[in-house]
């Protein structure tokens, strides 16, 4: 950016949520002067870092849905909303020509002891009380469960085909080829310092515009009058060189299923178009003040945990180099619940706070502002998450010892539970405060 510049829209952050707002702006009015501001370059944050799950997961429960807004009627469409926003990526990708290796193989989570096994039956339960049938989440048993992943102590599974797979990065930059095709400009190298209404400050000038997005996931605790909106909280993951045929007839995953198990510290992973197994979870600490460095993407002490982790989980792998590891941080409003929405009086809009389940429900935000923005009555307008406001985070230093205690209360759960076999008495304390 050089000097001042006046648009129609102004979103601030080039990740996925700028880039699929500005997109579904730009397809659908031409005559839009929209711009996209970012600090780094496009995808620099989460969006271009995570495991690459693009599921149908939304962070707080049915029953939370169902309070915030609309009953049991609301809760379901917020659900059916998710599960349409994996087909609909995989739509753009197609239609574009974004080679993403976008593979929709669903979703395992293995149970591999008492305790998880008692943790998957009651979440088919669940789900069964919330009208999902067995096309939407089904429990496999062991023999089920290891022919899709043949991982150590299998005991059963949960499936959902509600997932897909892709490389992240990839798809950044197809969505900053798609969306500067329509004519938006994407202003890379351009922080901006504050948010008004009517306008976003940089150091190389003003933007001015009808409308400001705030797209800025963790990095939004920068913004002044945004210090307690938003945690980051770091996310690590790590990936294998290809693996041979060999392996991965030992592992399987032969529909490129995204993987995980019910442990409580939360583990992701995905076999790639490649052939890599890319594993990922929590458990780096919540830095004071939700300062956010380059130096917090390295861990050393995670990294070797979550490879010790897959070697549990896959013996096979014994041998196998490990060719990257990296990591960011990811947003986490107080109640744990994304949002979306727009203020008219002041036309200032946002999106965020997905918890680690931004692939997708990014793409759900974008459509959503894309309406928002235009005074489309639609249904996704009427989601329960549109225009909720989370609570601010408590001030410093009460933030840093509530999120790494939460963060270690759930190793220790995990510990718990590999000692007695039963579910984890710490879990329970932990639940409310994970959005459950």
């Amino acid at each position: 950016m050089d000097g001042d510049l006046d648009v129609d829209v102004a979103i601030v952050g080039g990740g996925f949520t700028g880039l699929w707002t500005a997109y579904y702006l730009a397809e659908s009015d031409p005559t839009l002067r929209i711009a996209v501001l970012e600090a780094e370059v496009a995808g620099f944050g989460a969006s271009g870092r995570n495991g690459g799950w693009c599921s149908a997961l939304f962070p707080v429960s049915s029953e939370r849905l169902a309070r915030m807004h609309r009953g049991r009627p609301g809760a379901l469409a917020q659900h059916r909303a998710m599960r349409e926003t994996v087909d609909e990526v995989g739509r753009v990708c197609a239609v574009e020509g974004i080679d993403a290796g976008y593979a929709k193989g669903g979703t395992i989570v293995l149970a591999r002891s008492p305790a998880q096994w008692t943790r998957a039956r009651a979440e088919v339960a669940y789900a069964r009380a919330w009208g999902r049938d067995a096309e939407e989440l089904r429990l496999l048993d062991p023999a089920e469960a290891r022919q899709v992943l043949a991982a150590t102590g299998v005991r059963g599974a949960t499936y959902t085909p509600d997932c897909a797979v892709l490389h992240p990065a990839r798809l950044v930059r197809g969505l900053v080829r798609a969306v500067e095709r329509r004519g938006v400009r994407l202003l890379e190298g351009t922080r901006v310092t504050a948010i008004a209404p009517g306008s976003a400050s940089t150091a190389h000038g003003t933007v001015t515009a009808e409308i400001v997005v705030r797209a800025t996931e963790a990095w939004t605790p920068q913004l002044p009058g945004h210090e307690r909106t938003m945690a980051p909280v770091y996310s690590l993951v790590i990936a294998t060189e290809p693996l041979p045929p060999a392996a991965w007839e030992v592992i399987g995953l032969r529909r490129r299923e995204a993987f995980a198990d019910h442990r409580h510290l939360i583990v992701y992973g995905q076999r790639t178009v490649d052939d890599r197994l890319v594993f990922g979870g929590r458990g780096a600490p919540y830095h004071l003040g939700s300062r956010v460095r380059p130096a917090y993407d390295h861990e050393p002490r995670v990294f070797a945990r979550l490879w010790s982790s897959l070697l549990e989980l896959f013996p096979v792998l014994r041998g196998t180099a490990v060719t990257h590891a990296w990591g960011g941080p990811l947003g986490i409003p107080r109640d744990w619940c994304a949002s979306v929405g727009l203020d008219r009086r002041t036309g200032l809009a946002w999106a965020g706070g997905y918890v680690g389940d931004g692939v997708s429900t990014t793409n759900l935000a974008g459509r959503t502002l894309r309406d928002l923005v235009l005074g489309h009555d639609t249904d996704l307008v009427g989601l329960p998450w549109v225009g909720h406001r989370s609570p601010p985070w408590e001030p410093e230093p009460l933030r840093w010892l509530g999120i790494n205690a939460g963060l270690r209360m759930a190793s220790v759960a995990d510990a718990e539970e590999a000692l007695t076999g039963r579910p984890s008495l710490v879990a329970r304390r932990l639940a409310p405060l994970v959005g459950h």
